[in-house]
């Protein structure tokens, strides 16, 4: 044990949201980079640890039985599909969201629709009364007899409950409202939650059981309380939405029994939540003749494509610094096509604001929706409306090139079954059998796929100039005329 020159043991400091531990105190943790997360925890306590005889004999993988940890499907199929087909036996799923999303509305959707078919279910909750859950429940359609309510915060009643009731599926809403006796701090506090969880996972663990918490987020928008937390669960489930938007998504984020970069899609109705197995629809606005300044893409979340639309608006700026306004997509990777947009394509952007955003409050982070922004920007700009039925797929490079994404010919076929006639793509995007081969006029050869005429293109201007939207178009003049009238 390190000993101070009084002969006293040394302190040790811990990160109160990771764990991480030094033997001085830091401002910062050097493990998950958080400011003011360093506590005392007082002196280390080193002691053997005696060995003890096992409760279980240590068998040969391939005589374990697999099917102790067979799926069990939840009733919601856009759930079980971010789950990775159902839920497994024992399996602790941490779902986190913003206040109002509806995180108590769907789970207690899961708890009825595993009742409804011969389960047993407790559902606990911590931040309503019984009385609460029970007229919500019965808005949303979600009694069943075997459906069992638990209105309590103490974690040793909450055991004594599951004893008593003997669930296979358990849900606690929610984590931050369960207190401890054994725990330091109030519930909500960093210990109580890291016991609480470890308390549920063990007990789960014991007797097959699923769990599904409830957790709350931060104002950052992370999850609320210590990092183990995310460690400690089996499953991180994301609830994200815009609670003025009826549209909510359900986004894995850690997923140790299947995928974990799966999305499903619901919609908040007045009879609770709905799924939406189709969902490409909610992100284009329809109409007949695009607009300039929009262009539609497909993006992929996890394996499923969907369809979503960039709006741009680009205006002549009074100030000193340019407004570069983004919502919807990362503003960092936006800065970086406005950039290639000016230097590669010549669209001056230097002296005016540029608002970029996305329809239906979709979230696009995939680097294939950047020649999407780039022509609804270059379309805003030149004052120029794309063909009907066009949709832009590709990721921009910095010298201006157009780089394959994955999923391209799944992406086309998305796009034609929604009635699109064409896509602009970059070359060698489409199969992998050759390259498209350079016609007279110099351009690259049009494909036909599933009725889609798809265009090839190696760089941001050879698209631009597919579209009919590069620098010196036919609404260039036009625009720089707008441009130059005073207010």
């Amino acid at each position: 044990m390190a000993k101070t020159t009084t002969g006293r043991p040394r302190s040790s400091y811990a990160c109160t949201e990771c764990g991480w531990t030094t033997m001085r105190w830091v401002g910062r943790c050097g493990e998950c980079q958080t400011w003011g997360s360093i506590a005392d925890v007082g002196a280390p306590k080193l002691r053997e640890v005696r060995t003890s005889a096992p409760t279980s004999r240590a068998v040969p993988i391939a005589q374990v039985n697999a099917q102790d940890a067979a799926r069990a499907a939840t009733g919601i199929g856009e759930l079980d599909r971010v789950l990775g087909d159902g839920l497994v036996p024992g399996a602790v799923v941490l779902l986190a969201g913003e206040p109002g999303v509806g995180k108590s509305t769907l789970l207690l959707e899961v708890a009825a629709r595993w009742a409804k078919a011969g389960r047993t279910t407790l559902y606990v909750t911590g931040e309503e009364s019984a009385a609460q859950v029970r007229l919500r429940a019965g808005r949303t359609d979600a009694l069943a007899d075997d459906l069992y309510l638990a209105a309590e915060t103490d974690l040793g009643t909450v055991l004594g409950h599951i004893e008593e009731v003997g669930p296979s599926l358990l849900v606690v809403d929610s984590v931050q409202t369960i207190g401890a006796a054994e725990a330091d701090g109030s519930p909500g506090g960093v210990s109580q939650v890291r016991e609480v969880t470890a308390a549920l996972v063990r007990v789960a663990k014991r007797r097959g059981m699923a769990v599904m918490i409830v957790g709350h987020v931060t104002k950052e928008g992370s999850i609320a309380g210590p990092r183990l937390l995310e460690h400690l669960v089996d499953v991180v489930l994301a609830f994200e939405g815009d609670r003025h938007s009826g549209f909510r998504m359900v986004r894995a984020t850690k997923n140790r029994f299947g995928p974990a970069d799966e999305v499903g899609c619901f919609e908040m109705a007045e009879n609770g939540i709905v799924e939406v197995p189709d969902p490409s629809g909610l992100f284009t606005s329809h109409r007949e003749t695009p607009e300039p300044g929009t262009c539609v893409t497909v993006t992929m979340e996890g394996r499923r494509p969907l369809l979503a639309e960039l709006q741009a608006l680009v205006a002549p700026s009074a100030l000193q610094v340019p407004r570069r306004t983004m919502h919807g997509v990362e503003a960092g990777r936006m800065a970086m096509v406005l950039a290639v947009l000016e230097r590669r394509a010549r669209h001056r952007l230097y002296d005016r604001d540029v608002y970029v955003s996305t329809v239906g409050g979709a979230r696009v982070i995939d680097p294939g929706a950047d020649l999407a922004a780039a022509v609804a920007v270059a379309s805003a700009v030149t004052d120029t409306g794309l063909r009907g039925g066009v949709i832009a797929i590709g990721e921009i490079g910095l010298a201006g090139e157009l780089r394959r994404v994955p999923g391209t010919d799944r992406r086309l076929a998305e796009a034609a079954r929604l009635g699109f006639t064409e896509a602009v793509v970059p070359a060698q995007g489409v199969g992998s059998d050759r390259e498209p081969r350079p016609t007279r006029d110099g351009r690259r050869e049009v494909r036909s796929i599933g009725g889609l005429r798809v265009h090839s293109a190696d760089t941001l201007a050879e698209a631009l100039a597919v579209l009919g939207v590069q620098r010196g178009g036919r609404g260039e003049a036009r625009a720089d005329r707008l441009a130059a009238v005073p207010d």
